[in-house]
């Protein structure tokens, strides 16, 4: 496959869980990649190697933001896709328990972050033909996950930049989306989620198996290409119809 062909993509939270999949599958699309992540290390690929570039950035900075943007057009070109998915996650706690600190710290990460980047980024989508934004979320904002109060405000927060975006955006060609995954297993969820618990999340859905990160890549590279193209504003769920709204 080749939709992304001549296109170049950011992708936030790269180095590892979904990210890792999704630069996968947009660079095996034909992309051009950057790999963001806080957790690579400072001299990481400073140089693209084939076809990916990797940079250690605080999406929560808007310095390193700015950096990371320049760097992926000098590179590449352009830029024409970004992801939003770096992120923390969340194991459970009573709402009782959650304190100020963490509760900002979520919003943090999640919510400002995904700003900081969509801002840094949105000149150089302009640019772009086929501007693309896409935030990862969290069906929790749906099911209101009990015991997760800052991890689904801050997914809440991300609905709706996403719809503030897609109109203010739109009448520059760009389309902003939010996909949200259902219960895949990554060294992140499986820190807070056994095998028994996936199980029975996959038992509940109307697609009775696991989701795998490949599965989410798949939306992501669909929301990014051409065909997507008239598709802004949305909220779209991979996770088998474990959630059917």
């Amino acid at each position: 496959m080749s939709r992304l062909e001549g296109r170049s993509a950011l992708v936030t939270g790269g180095a590892g869980g979904l990210g890792t999949a999704i630069v996968e599958r947009l660079r095996g699309e034909g992309a051009h990649v950057a790999v963001l992540d806080i957790g690579l290390p400072p001299d990481a690929s400073p140089e693209p190697q084939a076809g990916i570039l990797r940079w250690r950035t605080d999406v929560t900075n808007e310095d390193e933001a700015a950096a990371a943007v320049e760097a992926t057009v000098r590179n590449f070109g352009g830029l024409d896709i970004l992801v939003n998915n770096a992120g923390l996650l969340s194991g459970r706690a009573p709402f009782a328990e959650t304190d100020q600190e963490t509760f900002l710290r979520f919003l943090t990460v999640n919510a400002v972050g995904y700003h900081v980047m969509a801002r840094a980024a949105v000149p150089a989508l302009t640019d772009s033909s086929h501007g693309r934004v896409i935030n990862v979320a969290s069906r929790t904002f749906f099911t209101g996950s009990p015991g997760q109060m800052a991890y689904v405000a801050s997914k809440g927060a991300v609905l709706g930049m996403t719809r503030v975006l897609a109109r203010e955006l739109g009448p520059q060609g760009i389309t902003v989306n939010a996909a949200m995954p259902g219960m895949v297993p990554t060294p992140g969820t499986r820190a807070h989620s056994d095998d028994e618990a996936f199980a029975r999340m996959a038992a509940q859905q109307a697609i009775p198996r696991q989701v795998q990160p490949a599965d989410f890549a798949g939306l992501v590279a669909f929301l990014a290409s051409d065909d997507a193209a008239m598709i802004t504003g949305q909220a779209i769920l991979c996770d088998g119809g474990g959630y059917l709204h």
